[in-house]
């Protein structure tokens, strides 16, 4: 008896007995010819494992990418002379530091200070305001988590540690999840603002908000803590990133001069970080410093005690 042949044409192609063997969409060829040559129950484990390979390496891949781009906004930490230069045996004993979890704002102020100074004095000067904060003014450290002087030296402020979060005692209502940093000296209206000062600002100020990601021309929602703030406690308020004391806190601190240069200070922390400039933005920084510098030494050094700039106590952590 003849058997009838089926009619010639493309044969119907038998799916792989071994799933994910040869063919199957998304292994490798050498992964799924050797999978074919592996008994069932091994199989399976290898595919468990394969897929399990595949999935980390996009997950590692992912992390990788963030990690990169969130590098890429991160300055590097500048040259900062520890707590111990300007303090040493003279620290008064104190509560252990607190702290936060991340940096997402900073606060400008000058310590109302004479100008003239020689800079081989600033640990000597330093050193004074912490004494006035500490015994005058009865807190339990120097309030400020970084000073910087006039020829652009950046010291260690509050204890805690340079490189973490440290609760300071600067703007009242606004201490938590930002870092204060002091321009040593006064800088009223027409006063001159070094700007190796400028320039030291910024750095300090690009590397502790590198670490979250934040970019020093953003503005930032903060949450007050205090009523003795310009905002009601519990009332969130949007503040630039890189602010002035007088933005949180009434106060004349840091003073017209410094105040008005805050901008330049944001557009170098941003280069800084790496990130390119903003359309509006119509000059060039380091330009900006440097003729601002001529110009503010064309001026005389007028040295106006400002009252009410720092004179908070240590309610203002709260």
């Amino acid at each position: 008896m003849r058997v009838p042949r089926r009619p010639r044409g493309a044969r119907k192609r038998r799916s792989p007995r071994i799933p994910g063997g040869p063919g199957t969409p998304g292994l490798p060829r050498a992964v799924t010819a050797s999978l074919g040559c592996l008994p069932g129950v091994a199989a399976a484990l290898a595919l468990v494992l394969c897929a399990y390979g595949v999935e980390h390496a996009a997950e590692s891949t992912a992390a990788g990418t963030a990690a990169r781009t969130e590098a890429a906004h991160q300055a590097p930490r500048p040259p900062i002379v520890p707590r111990s230069a300007w303090l040493g045996g003279g620290a008064r004993e104190q509560p252990p530091p607190r702290y936060d979890d991340e940096v997402v704002a900073v606060f400008i102020h000058h310590t109302d200070s004479p100008n003239g100074y020689d800079c081989a004095d600033a640990p000597g000067i330093i050193r004074s305001l912490y004494e006035g904060q500490t015994l005058g003014r009865d807190w339990d450290d120097l309030g400020y988590n970084f000073v910087v002087d006039r020829c652009g030296t950046i010291y260690e402020g509050r204890a805690g540690g340079a490189d973490r979060a440290v609760t300071g005692a600067h703007t009242q209502g606004f201490n938590h999840r930002t870092t204060g940093i002091a321009a040593l000296g006064t800088f009223t209206e027409g006063v001159d603002v070094p700007a190796e000062m400028l320039r030291a600002i910024a750095a300090v100020s690009a590397w502790k908000l590198g670490t979250s990601g934040t970019d020093p021309r953003a503005d930032v929602r903060l949450v007050s803590s205090n009523g003795g703030s310009r905002y009601a406690a519990g009332s969130t308020a949007t503040l630039p990133t890189l602010a002035g004391h007088t933005d949180g806190y009434m106060t004349d601190c840091p003073g017209a001069a410094l105040q008005a240069r805050l901008p330049d200070i944001r557009t170098l922390a941003a280069r800084l970080q790496g990130r390119g400039p903003r359309i509006d933005s119509g000059h060039d920084t380091e330009n900006a410093l440097r003729n601002g510098d001529r110009q503010n030494r064309q001026t005389s050094d007028r040295q106006h005690p400002i009252r009410n700039s720092d004179t908070q106590n240590e309610e203002q952590i709260r």
